[in-house]
């Protein structure tokens, strides 16, 4: 079997309801996820693309979090509702969903406006 073609991680990460940072899920199940594996399969992309579960992307501040490899695609704020646009648009057409991308410029960064 070939290589994938691309990861997709999204974060599962859950915190308690008083920690300093948001949780990507509140009880470790993911919609977001269900349905990016659901548009995947139903586009005929198994084993082209893989939708993997993850721990924290330590993105916490730009909610749910799904980042594309080898793309280094980064977008957050993710709804299950989103997931339609980012197979159609990212995974098969190969453009990123820009209106959902964390800015490069905030990715690790200590001084991004959206970290507390």
């Amino acid at each position: 079997m070939p290589p994938f073609e691309r990861h997709v991680f999204v974060c599962h990460n859950v915190r308690p309801a008083d920690a300093p940072r948001p949780s990507c899920t509140t009880d470790g199940q993911s919609p977001l996820h269900a349905r990016l594996s659901q548009l995947t399969r139903e586009a005929g992309l198994t084993g082209r693309v893989r939708i993997n579960k993850s721990g924290c992307l330590d993105q916490c501040e730009h909610g749910p979090t799904v980042v594309v490899y080898p793309d280094a695609v980064w977008y957050g704020g993710v709804k299950p509702e989103d997931a339609d646009e980012i197979v159609a648009e990212h995974l098969i057409a190969g453009r990123p969903v820009e209106r959902l991308r964390i800015a490069d410029s905030c990715l690790n960064a200590k001084t991004c406006p959206h970290r507390s």
